[in-house]
Formats: C-alpha cells, structure tokens, sequence
C-alpha cells in the first residue's frame, strides 16, 4: 500500500486493519502525527507526541507518538489534611503503544518503522473518546464556519449548541418542583429529578400542566410512574406543599417522605422570631443524635423558649419523622436535605427558556437544556475512567480500592471520611452469636462511641449511626474496624452499585443521547472532511464544480439505492402481512393446513 496522509480525508479510518497501518509514509511529520491521532480516535484513546531524535547535523530524523496514558506522574508527598484542592488525577499508567517514524533520506519522506497498539490500561467508551484534550480542536473550516455565524447575528452559546449537534432507571430519590412565569400561557414547568451515579443533578422528565390542584398532581405521578415502567422512587423531597404531600402519600405510599431543610428552617424564624431557637432547631433536625438524645435535646429547647403550645412547634413536633435525621437515620435520601437543586435546576433552565415562548418554542428550548445536564454526565463519566485520583491520605490499599469502584466524584465525598476514620480507633470488641461488636471512638472523647456490627460469614458491617443506610457509603467508624482488622478492600456489602463506574452497564442509551451510535459518529466524520472539503473547493470555480457535481452524483445514487430498499421492505411487508393474514382466517373458520 502506497498512501500520503496529504490526502487523508480519503482514508477509511474505521475500516485500517493494525496490520496495514506501518504501510503508510507521510511527506511531513505533522501529517503523520494527525494520521495517528485519527487512528487513535478510532481506537479509543488520544496521542501525543513524544521523543525526538536528531542527525548530527542538527536534521530531525526520528520521532515517537504514544499513547496519552504513556509514562508515568512525577511522585508527590500529599499530606493527610491537604484535601482543600482536588488534585488532577493520574492518567499517566506506563502504557507502551507507540508508533515510531523515520525519515529516508534520499526521499525525504517519512516511513512508520515501528508500531505497537497494545495497551496496559482498559480503552474509552467511543462516546467519550472525542473528550479527551487531544481530539479537543477545530479545523479552520470549523472557524471560518464560526465566523459566518457569528457575523449573522447568532449568540455563541447557539453555535456552540449548533457544532455539537453536528458531531454529534435509577432508584433515585425523587424531587419535583413547579417553576413558574417560564412561558407566555403561565403553565407551571413540572420537573422530576434526581442524582446520577456522580451525585449529579439529573432529570427524569418534566410536564406543563394548566393547575397545580391535587387531581392534576396525581395524574402527573400516574403518568411519571408509566414513564418509569412501574418503578416507584424510595424517597421524595419536597417544600411540604399540601397538594405533594397527598399525592405522595396516594401514588407512592412507601416512599420516605422528607420536608426541605431550608424552608423549615425559614419557617422557624417567622413563626418564632428569635435567632438563638433558629441555631437550636437546626441542630436539633440536622444533628446526628440518637432517637433519645434528640427527645431530651427537642423538650429543653422548647421548654427553655416556653413555647411548647405553640402550633407550629407542636405540628413540627408531630412531624419529626419527616425532618429530624435522629428518626430519618437509615433511609436513604442520596444526601438530600433541602430542595436547593430545585433552585438551582431552575437558575439553569432560566438560561434557556423565559416567558416571551410559546409552548412549541418553549419545549424546542427546554430539550437543549436537557442536553446540556446529560453533557455534563457525560464529562464526568471521562473523568472517571481516563485515570485514577491522587492518593492523598493514609489507608494506601483501602483506598486505592474505593478509587478503583467508586466514580470520581463520589471518591472525593469518601477520603474525609478516611481522614476522620484516621482519628478514631477500636476501643472495646466483643463476641456475640456470628457477630462482632466493635465500640468505637475518637482518642479525645472515649466516652462518646458509636458500635459496629459485624458478620464474619458474610462480612456485613452495620453501624448504629446508619450513614450507609443513609446515603450509601461507608461511615468513618466502620472504616476504622476496617482499618483495625486489616482488611484494605472495601467489602461488597459496602459498595452500593448506583454510586459506581459500573452504575449504568446494561442500560440502554443510558444518558438519553445517542453519542456512542455508529451512525451519529460516521455522521460527525463526514461532516468534519465535508467542511474542509467545501473550504477548499469554493476557492476556486472549477474545484467548486467539480465538487458540486461528484456531490449531486452521489446524492442522487444514494437517494435511488434507498428508495429500493424502501420498496423491497415494503413488499416483503405485504408478502408477510398477507400471510398472517391467511393464517387468521384459517384458524377462524377451523381450516387446516399440511
């Protein structure tokens, strides 16, 4: 095979065999280092340059393009405390795929003399392969594109939405909220959302409804519940609003239910207007006592302010279960206490939308926020699988371990813990049936404990302040009995799947965008060799018609190929349609066929 990558937007990168690669020379080595970088697109991962090598006269002659996991990240002591700034993680594993070219000298030309495509590392999911820095970049005719754009009039964040159009269940806990005045005929926007697997927001649908009445709300929820094929949320959150609360108690009855943090806390200080109880009732609702210690902390409190017939103290009194983590302590509420993300889901659909559209526009605006949510997802999920988190604390193995399963984001909310857990140690252990009871507690204060229950056969561990339960990740207390006992992998019993890189394996088009689709990534490859094409060609009137014509031709070809496809399927349709039936009337009239 004799090929110049000058011509490169005529090689089928999808179809390069690795055998077939180091028959290829190139006339510079830029254009060698681009047809790497296209064949490792491809491939799943990105290239960089690498060494370099010079004659003595001072003339390049070799150069080497690696993988961009090659080599490995200088080592740095990180201190235990030092959590303040999330370090960059380690994408550099060793990796030896290479492709290495020399130059031959009485041509000039660039030859591969030696390539490896093997890899030490897992490669990208394709959806997120374009995210990488090296595949990062715009041609001029992407630009110029911009440009033209830009000149007539087009807002920068709608070609930036443009370009990348062109390349382009979770048991959650529950939220929903009603935005209002977001389009001229004042239908409140009705989003349902929840956290993905990198506590990220993340919606699950959205309605326009004419009311806000409880008979609306309920078909709302009939409707999300058929979206959601039967699932039923195990949590919902909400502001305490009269017409949720009972079409949460009619569409999901076992559901925990949990009022806001924050209106709660607004609501003290109007209904009892002094600051030192606003203090006292947030620690009580957001302290994390035993039932007990709450009760006794809930009537001093009251009884020192004198107002334990109140109506407002009374009612919240009654609905401590909703509010209080002392009574929520096990449910799991992925973390949520107030309907803040509501706030700020809105400050981002605000973006978007406003009241000036109508619904048709107001819908045609509202999907590329949605987008924009699930790009976000998207980013994370790379940042999750291309490398792995500095180790910064101690409890090297246990670590390493969370950071191996856990996604990036929730293995940030992890290391505190390892840094509290650092504090603490066993103080007394004891035998009881198949388990084991660990008492423990910081070295200042043994007279404050919390106890670890723990299965040997099926190493189960079950704190009493029930923060796995809660939110899904190991407490620092059963981290130290980890810790004690010497055991540096995190047991499955305490790795909750929604919270790992694998959260979403086996769902299908699990982001609700089709980035990873063969179609749409030939799409995007067309669409980029198109642009330079049309650049070139427009600079001069035989080019342009030249590839006008080479360009109707095939439009033409393909359009007449697809329509006889279209013919022979609907033929077989009405062979097969005849058939059925045929077979119909025979089974109705007690016919029989041999």
């Amino acid at each position: 095979m004799d090929e110049d990558t000058n011509v490169e937007p005529m090689i089928e990168f999808w179809n390069i065999r690795d055998e077939d690669v180091c028959h290829f020379h190139f006339s510079d080595v830029n254009i060698a280092f681009e047809f790497y970088n296209r064949y490792a697109r491809t491939k799943s991962f990105s290239a960089r340059k690498n060494r370099t090598r010079k004659s003595h006269a001072g003339a390049l002659k070799l150069k080497n393009f690696v993988c961009h996991r090659e080599g490995f990240k200088p080592q740095n002591n990180y201190g235990i405390g030092n959590l303040k700034r999330k370090h960059t993680p380690e994408t550099r594993c060793g990796c030896s795929a290479m492709m290495e070219i020399r130059v031959d000298a009485p041509s000039g030309r660039w030859f591969i003399s030696y390539f490896s495509d093997k890899h030490n590392h897992p490669l990208l999911d394709p959806r997120l392969t374009g995210l990488l820095p090296g595949h990062r970049f715009m041609f001029e005719a992407d630009i110029g594109h911009m440009v033209n754009m830009k000149k007539g009039g087009i807002s920068v964040r709608q070609i930036y939405r443009a370009l990348a159009n062109q390349t382009g269940g979770y048991d959650d806990v529950l939220a929903f909220d009603a935005t209002y005045r977001k389009n001229k005929y004042m239908c409140p926007l009705v989003v349902f959302f929840g956290v993905n697997h990198h506590n990220q927001t993340i919606i699950f649908a959205a309605a326009l409804i004419c009311d806000e009445e409880k008979d609306t709300y309920r078909w709302l929820l009939q409707q999300l519940k058929v979206a959601m094929n039967g699932k039923a949320p195990v949590s919902v959150i909400t502001d305490g609003d009269l017409s949720m609360k009972f079409t949460i108690e009619k569409e999901f009855p076992n559901a925990h239910h949990r009022l806001c943090a924050w209106h709660l806390i607004r609501n003290a200080t109007s209904n009892i207007g002094k600051p030192l109880f606003t203090s006292m009732f947030k620690n009580c609702m957001l302290g994390d006592y035993e039932i007990d210690v709450f009760r006794q902390k809930w009537f001093e409190m009251v009884e020192g302010f004198g107002i334990e017939n109140k109506n407002w103290v009374l009612d919240m009194h009654k609905k401590r279960h909703s509010w209080a983590t002392a009574h929520i302590r096990g449910k799991f509420f992925a973390g949520f206490r107030t309907t803040s993300r509501c706030e700020g889901l809105n400050s981002i659909i605000a973006k978007y939308v406003n009241s000036r559209y109508n619904l048709v526009e107001f819908i045609q605006h509202f999907n590329p926020c949605v987008d924009h949510i699930r790009w976000k997802e998207v980013q994370a999920d790379l940042a999750s699988v291309n490398g792995r988190p500095s180790m910064q604390t101690c409890f090297q193995q246990l670590k390493r371990s969370a950071a191996n399963v856990y996604t990036l984001s929730i293995f940030h909310m992890f290391q505190p813990i390892l840094v509290r857990a650092a504090s603490m140690k066993v103080i007394n252990m004891r035998q009881t049936g198949s388990y084991v009871i660990y008492s423990v507690g910081l070295d200042r204060m043994p007279n404050e404990m919390w106890r670890v229950f723990c299965c040997d056969i099926e190493m189960e561990f079950n704190c009493l302040c029930m923060r796995m339960e809660s939110f899904g990740i190991p407490c620092e207390h059963i981290v130290c009995v980890l810790v004690h006992e010497d055991i540096e992998e995190l047991p499955r019993s305490l790795v909750l799947p929604r919270w790992t890189k694998t959260a979403k394996v086996g769902l299908q088009n699990a982001v609700g965008l089709h980035w990873d689709s063969l179609m749409l990534s030939q799409y995007s490859c067309l669409m980029d060799w198109f642009r330079q094409l049309a650049n070139f060609a427009c600079r001069d009137n035989e080019r342009f018609i030249f590839t006008r014509e080479m360009a109707m031709n095939l439009l033409k070809q393909f359009k007449e190929e697809d329509a006889a496809q279209k013919e022979l399927v609907n033929d077989a349709d009405s062979v097969r349609d005849a058939c059925q039936g045929t077979q119909e009337n025979i089974g109705q009239k007690g016919g029989f066929t041999v």
